[in-house]
């Protein structure tokens, strides 16, 4: 019996100390400034999940949402898994301590470090009265389908260009829908021109603003905290999500790095296998891991439902500030299409044979300034989407435009 007492002290010290960590974490200044993402949310659910990218700000959603709650700061708590005092202590255990204190609200970041988080949210959820909001890698799944029926999961995307310019600017520019930038897209971009101008901030963007934490310092900082969060995705995340050997890291790096240098288009897995001395079979699950990770996006002309081993028509960088810390030389052409496709995330895009992609029903060619309609003439419904160009006319669309969708 000696032994009991010290590890029930252990526990409760923990709780003690989370307590603590949780309140300082309460009392920190939130950034005023509200993504149009928070407002989809349904913070009313009982389980909440949000999943994406290292540094796409969802530790931040977190904060503004405890700070918005009325309720006494007794009453709700925020913990991050990646502590190392929780080490193999169950977010079951800490969940059942809090609701005895009289919690109800308890928000959990970095979920995906304690393994088989799904049967302890799902324990949570039947038996305990609190709300419990989480956030995780973009590579976590919900493999359980009883959980995935209860919790509503909302995915974090990266800032757009209308996000990054009211951040920057101080303003408040108004999103578009889809319908009217096909519709209307003069219109729309004479609505911006007449606030600020775009190009001159366009280039920026694309380097070093699709994470919000752009604003907390000079350039290098930016390369620098994005450079962090990449290797903490493939050294941390996927190693552990999809049990990936360690010795492997250096190859996932490298497939990185060869499709930033590449123009856009597919990659020939059996010679990038050859070249990478892996087996077809693990270079797959490598290359679903970066997707998972939200690194890399793969583009299907059709694809079969959940097939594991299809190969992709298109890879491109998730998003163009990529390029600018896994490339000396990066391909303009990757760059562009990167940004239009990581625009679209809400969209059913797929690899179109004729042009670059189908966006719903709608076929796109992206390019600069001086692309033709030649791979996509007697294409109903086809566009162009062009760079340098700060209005456009018929049907060629302003590349930035899409920025503004969300």
């Amino acid at each position: 019996m000696g032994n009991i007492i010290p590890m029930k002290d252990s526990f409760m010290e923990l709780i003690t100390t989370l307590t603590y960590y949780s309140s300082i974490f309460q009392a920190m200044t939130t950034p005023d400034y509200r993504r149009s993402v928070y407002d989809t949310i349904s913070f009313s659910h009982k389980l909440i999940g949000l999943k994406g990218a290292k540094g796409v700000g969802k530790t931040t959603l977190l904060q503004q949402y405890l700070q918005s709650l009325t309720i006494d700061i007794s009453e709700k708590i925020y913990i991050s898994m990646d502590n190392p005092l929780i080490g193999a202590t169950r977010l079951l255990s800490i969940a059942e301590e809090f609701q005895k204190r009289g919690i109800k609200v308890l928000v959990v970041d970095e979920i995906h470090y304690q393994r088989d988080f799904e049967k302890d949210l799902k324990t949570i959820y039947d038996f305990f009265d609190i709300q419990v909001v989480f956030s995780g890698s973009s590579a976590i799944a919900l493999s359980q389908a009883d959980l995935s029926r209860r919790a509503l999961v909302y995915t974090i995307p990266i800032l757009s260009f209308r996000e990054y310019l009211e951040l920057k600017l101080d303003i408040k520019l108004e999103p578009i829908t889809f319908d009217n930038l096909l519709d209307n897209h003069p219109q729309q971009a004479f609505e911006v021109i007449s606030k600020l101008k775009p190009l001159k901030y366009f280039e920026s963007y694309l380097d070093f603003g699709a994470y919000p934490f752009f604003l907390e310092g000079s350039e290098q900082d930016y390369i620098m905290k994005l450079t962090t969060a990449v290797n903490k995705t493939i050294e941390s995340d996927l190693l552990q999500l999809f049990s990936i050997d360690p010795k492997n890291i250096a190859l996932l790096k490298k497939l990185l790095v060869i499709m930033c240098e590449n123009p856009p288009g597919g990659i020939n897995i059996t010679s990038l296998a050859r070249e990478m001395e892996l087996n077809v079979k693990t270079l797959y699950h490598y290359i679903t891991a970066l997707e998972k990770g939200k690194l890399i996006k793969l583009l299907y002309y059709n694809k079969k439902g959940n097939a594991l081993f299809q190969k992709p028509d298109k890879v491109l960088l998730d998003n163009p500030s990529l390029f600018k810390i896994l490339c000396l030389t990066s391909n303009i052409g990757s760059r562009r299409e990167s940004f239009f496709v990581s625009m679209l995330d809400d969209h059913s895009i797929r690899y179109s044979k004729k042009g670059d992609y189908i966006v719903d029903q709608y076929h796109f060619e992206v390019g600069g300034r001086n692309k033709s309609f030649s791979q996509i003439k007697n294409i109903a419904d086809s566009y162009l989407a062009l760079d340098d160009i700060e209005v456009g006319e018929g049907n060629k669309i302003p590349l930035w435009l899409f920025g503004f969708l969300h």
